[in-house]
């Protein structure tokens, strides 16, 4: 369990799903939570207006960035509500999340990102198992940007369309349970990334199957945020 963090008067993590699926948001907050709260940090969640229920390709993707861009200026805006801590967008895509973090002088962790450099750790060799075929070059393109290319062992797909998974708890994990099988057993993935923030509760089972680590993308992010907002706080800072 992480440590609570120097009270430094910023408690509040808002996370911001870039889709318009509400349950979505709601269990990408709920795992949060699970490991924010106990170092004493509160997330606020937010669903973005516009856009899909799921994003499922380049286009999609593109366009949920400005809305996410909306939702976080709109909230930094707000006067009346708590100080904004960090910002977590909860997208395996990360859309806005770079121009977020150039624009922020605070932190700005977007759910692939942190899946990626937690996949990545001490240059073990990684995959995805994700139900977005549209993405893969999204998803490759990404792992570039993170000087991870080298370790990385590519992308299994399911071979259902994710909408329809999406619709189906037990037909997502079992053919989420094949794509990570095939990730181990013919690419040599040393960790496996359940690529997709709809994903997150399936990735949960997939874990408990012990058949390789398996990478959350959203339990990663908070990780990424304790350890950014530790590293941020003055050393002084009263427990």
């Amino acid at each position: 369990m992480p440590q609570p963090l120097p009270n430094t008067g910023t408690r509040t993590v808002v996370l911001v799903n870039p889709n318009t699926n509400r349950g979505t948001t709601a269990m990408m907050a709920e795992l949060a939570r699970k490991h924010l709260t106990p170092a004493g940090l509160t997330v606020e969640s937010h669903t973005v207006g516009q856009g899909p229920s799921m994003i499922v390709d380049p286009v999609t993707l593109k366009e949920s960035a400005q809305h996410v861009v909306d939702v976080v200026r709109q909230r930094l805006a707000d006067r009346c509500a708590t100080p904004v801590a960090a910002v977590v967008v909860a997208a395996i895509g990360d859309p806005a999340r770079e121009q977020l973090a150039a624009e922020l002088d605070i932190p700005v962790i977007g759910i692939g990102q942190a899946a990626i450099l937690t996949g990545a750790a001490k240059g073990r060799r990684f995959g995805m198992a994700t139900s977005t075929p549209h993405l893969v070059g999204s998803l490759t393109e990404l792992v570039e940007r993170h000087g991870s290319s080298a370790a990385f062992t590519g992308v299994r797909l399911t071979s259902s369309d994710p909408l329809v998974l999406a619709a189906s708890a037990e037909q997502q994990y079992q053919e989420l349970a094949a794509a990570v099988r095939a990730c181990v057993d013919r690419d040599g993935a040393e960790a496996v990334i359940v690529a997709g923030g709809p994903l997150s509760r399936t990735a949960r089972r997939l874990a408990a199957l012990d058949l390789v680590e398996i990478v959350e993308p959203v339990p990663s992010a908070a990780t990424l945020v304790i350890d950014a907002l530790r590293e941020a706080a003055p050393q002084d800072a009263p427990g």
